[in-house]
């Protein structure tokens, strides 16, 4: 009978279909690796992989084996989860994905809630870009994500807990810096500054200046807000900041200025995101409701 460990193993393998890829994934060694799925093969009866001299590939049939392991271990998974649920609730490991233009400003008011409130949670923070994160969620190597909605991924929860409002921040002494009712229209003759792709918060801001009309939209492959406030304050142009990101963005900078936009102001929605299959959906909720908590507080 193939175990769920030789399951795990087979179904990284589909993923990666790289030994090397595969066995680090799964802490082990690359040969210990290989003699689990030749064993799995053996307990089957049927081939799985086509080793190559340059490559592998799964047989046909082991591409209907990878779809039914998957479905298995979220099985087991869920089962997991289930177990959870039916203790103290927000109990026991959680692991959380943040989405990096609000992990640094959301965090340090919800971790203190969260260790008052949930002592006996185990939380365990992975910051990364939203695609790399729903990944991640599917891939049950996380269990929650704290993000930017909407998102557009099967299989997933998604539910909102406050809107962030967008301001535009200026050089000081801009034309702009300080009013209080600016249209996206005034963004028109402006340098945009904007973060590498792959940010959520850049296609926000890319959304923002398309129905602006906006051509001048810089990218300087930044990485961080801070740095993209540190090139504006510096002359380069003006951004789209999110209000979560704005104390903290500007409280140590002299050079840089807010706009805030006219009403109905632009704003993204932050929420949580979890697998459909989770049966931790009453622990989810109680997180959301801590950090409306921290963020009334």
């Amino acid at each position: 009978m193939p175990t769920l460990r030789q399951l795990r193993y087979f179904e990284s393998l589909a993923r990666h279909l790289n030994f090397g890829r595969a066995a680090a994934e799964c802490a082990i060694s690359q040969p210990a690796l290989s003699l689990q799925i030749q064993d799995l093969e053996t307990k089957l009866g049927i081939e799985l992989v086509e080793r190559g001299k340059a490559a592998i590939s799964l047989t046909p049939v082991g591409q209907d084996v990878a779809v039914r392991a998957g479905r298995i271990l979220a099985e087991v998974g869920d089962l997991v989860d289930f177990a959870r649920g039916r203790g103290k609730p927000l109990s026991g490991p959680l692991r959380l994905g943040v989405i990096p233009s609000i992990g640094p400003y959301l965090l340090p008011s919800i971790l203190p809630v969260l260790r008052a409130e949930a002592p006996e949670l185990e939380l365990q923070v992975r910051e990364s870009q939203t695609a790399q994160l729903l990944d991640a969620l599917m891939d049950r190597k996380i269990d929650l994500i704290l993000l930017a909605l909407p998102i557009d991924r099967p299989g997933v929860t998604q539910v909102g807990l406050f809107e962030d409002p967008f301001f535009v921040l200026t050089p000081s002494g801009h034309r702009l810096a300080g009013q209080g009712a600016i249209a996206m229209d005034d963004l028109q003759s402006e340098k945009v500054l904007l973060l590498e792709e792959g940010h959520c918060l850049r296609d926000q801001a890319l959304n923002l200046c398309s129905q602006a009309g906006v051509d001048g939209v810089e990218e300087f492959g930044a990485t961080s807000l801070a740095t993209i406030v540190q090139l504006a304050g510096n002359g380069y142009g003006v951004t789209i900041l999110p209000e979560l990101a704005r104390e903290v963005e500007t409280r140590s900078h002299a050079h840089v200025a807010v706009a805030d936009f006219a009403r109905p102001r632009p704003s993204r929605t932050i929420g949580l995101a979890w697998r459909d299959t989770s049966r931790r959906k009453e622990d989810f909720l109680e997180f959301g409701r801590l950090i409306r908590q921290a963020r009334a507080a």
